[in-house]
């Protein structure tokens, strides 16, 4: 009898925890009580389709206490069951509609399933983010380098966070419409004097377009004097110049020296044919001579004396 009223305990035992994971009581209980209609076979059915009831039920809750009214259970399980983060989703609708932000269930969950963090977002929607642009190089008209480094605050724009361009895009745009102020300066010391004229040229270029930010304000940090890129410039010119110059005469000297060589040529060559004509003299006395023709002129000679 023992026995029997020991195994009956197990089994009840067994089976009201059976049929209280089956069916969550206690947690349609707070949702009632919450002013939340879910029904408990519909909790069961989220237990079927793989979605925890416990995530659905406290979402709805916390939801519906924050004034967001618009949410159905449905909604929420399609994001839930996409990978989506519902608990940031819900912090993040909350948030913004503290912020007076407008943001709806359909654009956070399409901002969470970007890959992005939709609750960080709208954190920064409503504080102002800060971004550090590095350290830009530019030159004036007149030559001499600039280095500056600007402050970018940006507040996230929710309507072009999904598909968007990131920082790097802010950080590009911005310094590149530094640079191109800083190029069309004609002295450094008109930069020098209006830093400020700076962040209003570039702030009005609308560098924030198609970005995922909006940008408030662009402050240049610091301005530091670089190098003379100008004289720099003038000096590698007169260098290459000199170079050239060298290079010119070192090619006259070359002819120079090569028509030299050719003269000397010339004059050994007639050394040369002027030697062998000599040589031919003695061989012409030698057969006139013989022939009898070098007497016979010399005595023709004294004869006619």
């Amino acid at each position: 009898m023992t026995s029997t009223l020991i195994i009956t305990l197990v089994a009840s035992i067994i089976g009201l925890w059976l049929f209280l994971f089956i069916f969550p009581v206690d947690l349609w209980i707070t949702a009632r009580f919450s002013g939340v209609r879910i029904g408990l076979v519909e909790m069961v059915f989220m237990r079927i389709r793989k979605v925890p009831p416990r995530l659905i039920a406290r979402s709805m809750i916390i939801a519906t206490k924050a004034g967001i009214e618009e949410i159905s259970t449905q909604q929420m399980e399609t994001h839930h069951l996409a990978h989506g983060n519902l608990k940031a989703v819900i912090n993040a609708l909350i948030v913004a509609d503290k912020a007076n932000l407008k943001l709806t269930f359909k654009q956070a969950t399409a901002i969470d399933l970007a890959g992005r963090n939709v609750l960080e977002a709208v954190q920064v929607s409503v504080t102002p983010y800060m971004i550090l642009v590095p350290a830009i190089t530019g030159v004036a008209l007149d030559g001499i380098q600039l280095i500056g480094e600007a402050r970018v605050t940006v507040r996230t724009n929710l309507e072009q966070l999904v598909g968007g361009a990131g920082e790097e895009t802010i950080k590009a745009r911005v310094g590149q419409g530094i640079i191109s102020c800083i190029g069309n300066a004609e002295t450094y010391l008109e930069v020098l004097e209006n830093p400020a004229d700076i962040s209003k040229l570039v702030l009005d270029n609308g560098l924030d377009s198609g970005t995922a930010y909006e940008i408030l304000s662009i402050d240049i940090a610091d301005i530091n004097i670089g190098k003379n890129i100008g004289a720099e410039l003038q000096t590698d010119q007169a260098l290459a110049d000199l170079s050239v110059a060298k290079a010119k005469a070192e090619e006259r000297r070359a002819m120079a020296v090569a028509a030299e060589q050719e003269q000397a040529a010339r004059v050994q060559e007639a050394k040369t044919q002027l030697i062998q004509n000599q040589a031919q003299i003695p061989v012409a006395l030698s057969g006139s001579f013989r022939k009898g023709n070098l007497g016979r002129g010399f005595m023709k000679g004294r004869t006619d004396e």
